[in-house]
């Protein structure tokens, strides 16, 4: 069945028709400037004159963080037409009323942005929410270590080689350890009362040198022996999928080889490259694995020597190659003396890794 009616609209215009509903709804940086304004006159009652003041100059500033960022972001502008958000964006406006960190501004904005891009997940939407409520209460040093936390618990790299891998994590924290890192309790109380972590009494964290070569596995893995047969089994594998040798690499001990990828988890994340002549000129197209090629590397890892004194001497190796690298070793120092386990509630998250994002934009979204 369809539906014959039809109606058009000029820019700008907003188009409804009966029994299917269809909404056109054109936002453009100047409407939703209007529109950032209209819902700022909610709050002009709210202060004395006194206040009003210095409210409209930080929610000026706010919105000249905000705007820029949205028109960014494809699509996002359209989000000052939605009614849920718009109540958002009073709360926002509120919350950079009442602080006097500049920083802050622009963290609401990666909020409201992140609000956009999760427009369909409820649970990510209530805790962006309620993380727009708090940046104005949180302290500077319990937010850095939250985000901290937050990217321990969410950022590994992808490359296979050690070094780099390494390299890439002493990047990411040496933009996101800009302040001094909190110790004791309080600033875990303190976001413990926000909402933004939970304590627990009962066991601790792991420490790095537990809980680094678990995720970036690949990197202390034994692998495989040169010398044995499975070594020829993982080479006639590799053959019989048309695949590159050099996807076996030396591990520490260069008796051995492994797959070079951090971690069992990311095969489906290699990457071939195929050679092709055009107009003259070499070209390296991109070619993801197949799912038998998936499957022919994952079966690799099952000829892997479960060793335990050489995967030890392993981790040695990678820790020494973590305290080389100056923001990882003083990011060891003070995870492994955090006193008490917690863990980060949905506003936590959200909330850290807008700030990460702050600190870094070439982190992946929220989601």
């Amino acid at each position: 069945m369809i539906n014959s009616q039809s109606q058009k609209g000029g820019d700008n215009a907003t188009n409804m028709q009966a029994n299917q509903m269809v909404v056109h709804l054109g936002i453009d940086e100047k409407r939703a400037r209007e529109i950032y304004q209209e819902m700022n006159l909610q709050l002009r009652n709210d202060y004395s004159q006194e206040a009003l003041k210095i409210a409209n100059a930080r929610v000026s500033e706010f919105e000249n963080m905000l705007l820029p960022k949205m028109e960014k972001v494809d699509g996002a502008l359209e989000a000052f037409a939605d009614p849920s958000f718009q109540l958002l964006l009073v709360e926002a406006q509120k919350t950079a009323a009442s602080t006097e960190r500049p920083e802050d501004y622009d963290l609401l904005s990666e909020l409201l942005i992140h609000r956009f891009q999760n427009d369909q997940n409820r649970i990510a939407r209530a805790g962006i929410s309620l993380a727009v409520g708090i940046v104005d209460k949180v302290s500077d040093e319990a937010l850095l270590g939250l985000t901290v936390a937050h990217a321990i618990n969410s950022f590994i790299p992808m490359s296979g080689s050690i070094h780099q891998g390494l390299d890439t994590l002493n990047d990411l924290f040496g933009k996101i350890l800009y302040g001094e890192l909190p110790t004791g309790n309080d600033w875990l109380d303190h976001l413990d009362i926000l909402n933004s972590v939970r304590l627990s009494s009962f066991g601790t964290l792991k420490k790095v040198e537990q809980f680094y070569p678990e995720v970036l596995s690949g990197y202390v893995d034994v692998g495989i022996d040169k010398k044995s047969e499975n070594y020829d089994k993982a080479v006639e594998i590799l053959k019989n999928n048309n695949l590159p040798s050099d996807i076996l690499i030396d591990t520490p001990n260069t008796d051995f080889v492994r797959v070079f990828i951090c971690n069992r988890n990311n095969i489906n994340s290699i990457t071939l490259h195929h050679k092709v002549i055009s107009e003259g000129n070499l070209i390296m197209i991109p070619v993801k694995l197949s799912e038998t090629q998936i499957k022919a590397i994952d079966s690799i890892y099952d000829l892997y020597s479960q060793d335990g004194n050489i995967k030890q001497n392993n981790i040695n190796l990678f820790m020494t190659e973590w305290n080389k690298r100056p923001n990882l070793k003083t990011l060891r120092e003070w995870w492994d003396n955090i006193p008490i386990s917690f863990t980060i509630t949905s506003v936590g998250k959200v909330l850290a890794h807008s700030n990460a994002q702050r600190c870094d934009k070439s982190l992946p979204a929220f989601n």
